[in-house]
């Protein structure tokens, strides 16, 4: 299964972003072999960046999302294509994935203030 997270960075031993619009990467991690590929979030920048990550980690085919925060619009899409998406903290990319495996991370069902990532 393939899942997603924000990162710092383009690398697993790269730490979590805790933000989900506005994180620098996402890895889309196969669970199954840990093969991974690091998407720049090129539109962390950009007005509606929640939508337009949201939509890119959908079509990346990840079935899961694991980040700090996630506002209203990003969660609402996100859920509308299904993901699931799980609370972690700032450790490594590996580490959630391993976390994650153990059924050790909190999903989350309630958005933060919109525009939370800008601060």
């Amino acid at each position: 299964m393939k899942l997603a997270i924000s990162a710092t960075g383009s690398k697993l031993e790269d730490l979590m972003d805790q933000r989900f619009g506005r994180a620098a990467y996402f890895l889309i991690v196969e669970t199954e072999t840990m093969e991974y590929e690091a998407i720049e979030n090129l539109g962390a920048a950009a007005g509606g960046a929640g939508i337009q990550t949201a939509q890119k980690v959908i079509d990346q085919g990840a079935k899961v999302v694991i980040t700090g925060n996630v506002g209203p619009n990003a969660m609402q899409v996100l859920q509308a294509a299904g993901v699931k998406i799980y609370t972690g903290n700032p450790v490594s990319a590996q580490e959630l994935v391993e976390l994650y495996q153990k059924g050790l991370l909190k999903e989350i069902e309630t958005p933060v203030a919109a525009h939370s990532g800008m601060k």
